[in-house]
């Protein structure tokens, strides 16, 4: 049970007190005034103290003041035969947890002992918790992870330290970095890691979809708004309430839709396709690009009133090739990932890993991994070998890129992602880290 510590300078209160809370089990101990309780706290902690407010060398009002400040986690409760609402507000001010007037209604004050100490019991537990949770990172980050990221080298030990640090607080963060970095999973991880955790994670690529269809997706629409609006239906701000919505290539953005999304987060309202009424949203925002908004910004492509409110907290991923010394990590946890998706049992061998670790990575981590998922696939023996890999002409290729144009790299890498995909559109963007949109546009532009 409880630790009660009872404070009135009536010797039959004392007395009366202590039997009553005595019958439940509690731990009774008493002082005739503040400056008696105080010397008391030093010596043991209390749970709850139940003091009266009007006591001769050092009254209640005081003693609050001082047992907070020694032991901020216990609670008062305060009793007073004189109704004052100055005193009672101060008391609530100085974090009382309740007040009761004399003479008071025995079951009443053993009520508000008990909701003080369910109070104290989940602070305690949320404490716990978190003692836990801070625990489970710190093992996570030792070994090189925080919930589906993999590394463990200096860099990646920033990023993890900046997710822990974004986590608590609730600006707008922008990640960005190349395609296949990873950007998806650390707004996940920032997301799993915050306050937020408990409500939902939603995610979107604005890249693929055209204006019109993404402003129906982010903020609804209403029944009859337009063809095929058969009935209202919530937008992605809605539903991603309480929790995380994670944009996707927001450079892809049309301007119409930068000025909408502008008005959602100055205002927190979204209005739907149709509707009349602004619906109020308490959604936080991590948005991403593989693009250079600072320079979208200056060539006008991207709204800079927008720009600094999507970047509140800039975060930059860095791309494989600067972190070679997590490759073996990633190639161990996705042969292992893959393996038991198939049920093989399939090791690495030597020079293939030396050739996973001398390749320049274009694609990042979403290539290493689709690399590893294929030769887990095909390879027909219990270690992939480094033919198995595929990365032959790949790697010869990625050794002249810094000889070419940007137009040049990007040719390059959609041929062979078209050709490696046998030109299914899609699977090629998945590969490439693009919409489907995106993908098209560049095949436009660059006449394949």
């Amino acid at each position: 049970m409880a630790n009660l510590l009872i404070v009135d300078d009536e010797l039959s209160m004392r007395q009366f007190l202590t039997h009553l809370f005595q019958r439940d089990g509690h731990s009774i101990r008493v002082a005739e005034n503040g400056r008696k309780a105080m010397a008391m706290l030093r010596e043991q902690s209390a749970d709850v103290i139940i003091s009266d407010v009007k006591m001769p060398d050092m009254g209640g009002i005081d003693l609050l003041r001082a047992a907070r400040d020694l032991q901020p986690d216990v609670e008062v409760i305060m009793m007073t035969a004189f109704a004052n609402e100055q005193t009672a507000h101060e008391a609530f001010l100085l974090g009382a947890f309740d007040f009761v007037h004399k003479p008071f209604d025995n079951n009443l004050l053993k009520e508000k002992v008990a909701r003080a100490l369910q109070k104290i019991s989940i602070v305690h537990e949320k404490q716990a918790l978190q003692a836990e949770n801070d625990a489970l990172i710190k093992g996570q980050r030792a070994r090189g992870q925080l919930g589906n990221i993999v590394g463990r080298s200096d860099r990646m030990q920033s990023v993890y330290q900046m997710i822990e640090t974004v986590a608590q607080v609730q600006s707008t963060v922008l990640i960005t970095g190349e395609s296949g970095t990873g950007k998806e999973l650390v707004a996940r991880a920032i997301h799993n890691l915050s306050p937020r955790a408990q409500k939902p994670f939603v995610s979107i690529n604005c890249g693929a979809f055209t204006e019109t269809l993404l402003e129906s997706e982010l903020f609804g629409y209403m029944k009859g708004s337009f063809t095929g609006a058969n009935a209202n239906r919530k937008g992605l701000f809605e539903a991603a309430e309480q929790g995380t919505i994670f944009l996707d290539e927001i450079g892809e953005m049309s301007s119409a839709m930068q000025v909408k999304l502008l008005r959602v987060l100055q205002e927190r309202k979204v209005r739907p396709v149709g509707a009349h009424a602004e619906i109020e949203v308490n959604t936080r925002v991590i948005a991403a690009t593989n693009r250079n908004l600072a320079a979208m910004v200056k060539d006008g492509s991207f709204r800079e009133d927008l720009f600094y409110r999507v970047s509140v907290i800039p975060m930059e991923l860095p791309p494989l090739r600067e972190r070679g010394s997590d490759i073996a990590e990633l190639a161990e946890h996705f042969i292992g990932k893959y393996c038991a998706q198939t049920g093989r049992t399939i090791a690495i061998s030597a020079p293939a890993m030396r050739l996973l670790e001398s390749y320049s990575w274009p694609g990042n981590v979403r290539e290493l991994e689709h690399t590893l998922e294929r030769a887990v696939l095909m390879c027909r023996s219990e270690q992939i070998q480094h033919a198995d890999l595929g990365l032959g002409v790949q790697r010869s290729q990625a050794q002249n890129l810094e000889d070419l144009s940007l137009e040049a790299v990007e040719t390059i890498l959609i041929r062979k992602a078209l050709q490696r995909f046998q030109g299914n559109v899609s699977q090629a963007a998945e590969a490439l880290g693009l919409s489907r949109g995106a993908l098209y546009r560049r095949m436009e532009k660059y006449g394949l």
